[in-house]
């Protein structure tokens, strides 16, 4: 028998031609190909865009945030308090930031209340006092629901003001603030400036009374040592420069008695948060990868079977069985790589489509959209093997008896 050969070329007209015999059936198995594909692209561009989102809504909040810490205590049991009296004033030589202030929570008598009236009335048991200059209470970022923040004259002037949250304002009854409702910690009677709905950082505070600094020392004596922190908001971009600068300013005695805390690196975060998401979304898109190649593996066999007698006819002119298992791989693989080029476009507009819906960049990198067809392309082609192998067995004479 004269040696058969079978060029590229015939190899791609026989796929192509039996693809198109039963063009519905042909599209029904790419469909799980192109679901699994879609899902791929879809998955690593939504994880790729929230990345992205989650590292700006990150460098907005925390990562312009710097904690200073009093631990002055730590080292020198007889040492002044960290803080100056004019901390504030001296962090304003230090460019990048844009508010600053000392706070700490307020130690109390055990007996005091902290209600409408000075014994009795309502109460709002529990809620924490918190001496906060001006400073911080700005950089906790607040929003306002009725009246206004105290400023530096009512620091300077030990004004009895104080700022509530809403809820402590529910529990104690205060509605409005144009009856200048009053507020009594102990015997102290506080008139109520301003009732914040929000805070942007620190949101424990929304449950607090902040009492300007300059009055709790006036009041209740200095903080506890390490009790006192100094909250700072700067720019972006600028943390980490003022965690450097910020105990030298404030003490430049003793800036060991200072620790600045700067805000973790946002790059972490979203790395994190991206490779948790990649591993659990990338594991369904493999699923329905695998459900696909299976898809394609079943029809391709059932093409085998039905056109066992054009196997047999070919294998009688001198068809060999690697020319048979070549034409159905190629059919295999081709169906999966249409797949995943349908899959490949419909993952890249659910990607634009899900940032228009939530006013996101979109992000899609250039490597999955090279590699998503070729993933197709590799599901069909490893689905083709076992039918090209059943094919190639088949012999001419059993075939033809059929």
């Amino acid at each position: 028998m004269p040696r058969t050969r079978l060029s590229p070329r015939d190899t791609l007209g026989e796929a192509l031609a039996g693809m198109l015999r039963r063009p519905g059936r042909a599209v029904l198995t790419a469909l799980g190909t192109v679901l699994g594909v879609g899902s791929f692209v879809a998955v690593l561009g939504l994880t790729a865009t929230l990345s992205s989102q989650i590292d700006g809504r990150f460098n907005a909040l925390t990562a312009t945030e710097v904690t200073v810490e009093d631990i002055a205590a730590r080292q020198d049991p007889f040492a002044a308090p960290g803080f100056p009296a004019d901390a504030e004033q001296r962090l304003r030589q230090v460019a990048g930031i844009e508010h600053a202030g000392v706070l700490w929570t307020v130690r109390l008598d055990p007996s005091a209340t902290l209600g409408s009236l000075p014994s009795g009335g309502t109460r709002a048991t529990g809620t924490p006092v918190v001496a906060a200059s001006p400073g911080a209470v700005a950089a906790l970022a607040p929003t306002l629901q009725q009246g206004r923040l105290y400023d530096d004259f009512a620091e300077r002037s030990h004004q009895r003001v104080v700022v509530i949250g809403s809820g402590v304002a529910e529990r104690l009854g205060i509605t409005t603030l144009a009856t200048r409702p009053a507020l009594y910690i102990g015997q102290e009677p506080f008139t109520v400036a301003g009732i914040i709905s929000d805070v942007r950082r620190r949101p424990e505070h929304l449950l607090s009374v902040l009492v300007p600094r300059a009055t709790a020392e006036e009041l209740w004596g200095p903080p506890e040592p390490g009790a006192a922190s100094m909250l700072i908001s700067t720019e972006l971009g600028a943390a980490r420069q003022v965690a450097a600068l910020a105990p030298l300013a404030l003490r430049p005695d003793r800036p060991e008695h200072l620790k600045a805390v700067p805000p973790p690196d946002p790059r972490l975060l979203r790395s994190g948060v991206g490779s948790d998401l990649s591993a659990l979304f990338l594991l369904l898109a493999g699923i329905c990868l695998v459900i696909g190649a299976v898809g394609i593996a079943n029809t391709t066999l059932v093409a085998v079977l039905e056109r066992t007698a054009e196997i047999g006819l070919r294998r009688t002119l001198g068809a060999r069985g690697r020319h048979v298992a070549a034409q159905f791989l190629t059919e295999s693989a081709a169906l999966g790589a249409l797949g995943g080029l349908v899959g490949t476009s419909l993952g890249e507009l659910t990607v634009v489509a899900v940032s228009l819906v939530r006013d996101w960049t979109p992000v899609i990198h250039p490597v999955t959209v090279a590699a998503a067809p070729l993933a197709g392309l590799l599901t069909g082609l490893l689905a083709g093997v076992h039918p090209a192998w059943r094919a190639a067995r088949i012999e001419p004479a059993e075939a033809l008896r059929r």
